[in-house]
């Protein structure tokens, strides 16, 4: 009997992160859904794909290029568990999001290290935050590691180098065949040392086209290219999704 399909969606949200994961026995997951304006994009890419309701919803931290969508989708969608790190910040998508979540009547758990979702048929579990990172937004980042048999992925959200040396240090998996790449392609993420144990045959760059950040750097696109893993890049392909059966693993993209 084949195995069924899992598949991960890197939806094109400019500026922004939006992941969508269908597990392989049906669960749909969101991971972040961009900016302000950017969740009826989301949504109605959801609709496309056949979303019914929502199981676990991430978000990643509170940046509003990560958060800005999160009430929209809520608004749209039945959702079951809310994930979030346990920090809090003070802009409007941030107030937004958590009266969303309070309107649905639901209340957040706290996504940290050692926290396993539960998804039928796949190993998923936070890597990250691992302690308190201040006012560094960026290194509370949920970090997720999913593996479905012998593919696994990684969802860093914008993870600086504090959160990186955490993670290196405390000895958890880290390889996987897919790499969300941390903070856009950003320079103060994906260190050499962090990527040569992730070892990723994929690297999914999710970015607005032309931003005014410099984003992906020169130097993130070079560590990248060094370990020979391949790049997509939401500016250039559009959406872009990867499907398993946990053996193999291929990649379709919009453009």
């Amino acid at each position: 009997m084949p195995s069924k399909q899992m598949k991960v969606h890197y939806i094109d949200v400019g500026q922004g992160d939006s992941i969508y994961i269908k597990g392989p026995e049906g669960e749909d997951i969101i991971i972040d859904a961009g900016g302000k304006g950017k969740g009826d994009e989301v949504v109605s890419y959801l609709q496309s794909q056949k979303v019914d309701d929502i199981e676990i919803m991430i978000s990643t931290h509170p940046d509003a290029d990560h958060i800005g969508g999160l009430d929209e989708v809520l608004a749209a969608y039945k959702v079951e568990s809310v994930y979030a790190p346990q920090v809090s910040h003070t802009t409007q998508a941030y107030e937004d999001f958590l009266l969303a979540v309070k309107n649905e009547g639901l209340t957040i758990k706290a996504a940290k290290t050692g926290v396993l979702l539960n998804v039928k048929g796949v190993s998923a579990k936070f890597i990250a935050p691992y302690r308190d990172y201040g006012t560094n937004i960026n290194d509370w980042s949920a970090v997720l590691h999913v593996t479905y048999n012998q593919k696994s992925f990684l969802f860093t959200g914008d993870a600086e180098l504090a959160s990186e040396k955490d993670m290196i240090a405390s000895k958890q998996l880290l390889k996987a065949d897919v790499l969300k790449v941390s903070h856009h392609g950003a320079d103060n993420g994906s260190s050499e040392e962090f990527l040569k144990l992730v070892q990723p045959k994929y690297s999914v760059i999710s970015v607005g086209a032309n931003n005014s950040y410099g984003h992906p750097t020169a130097g993130t696109l070079s560590r990248l290219k060094a370990i020979g893993s391949a790049i997509y890049r939401t500016d250039l392909s559009g959406n872009i999704t990867f499907t398993t059966d946990g053996t193999q693993l291929s990649v379709k993209t919009e453009r």
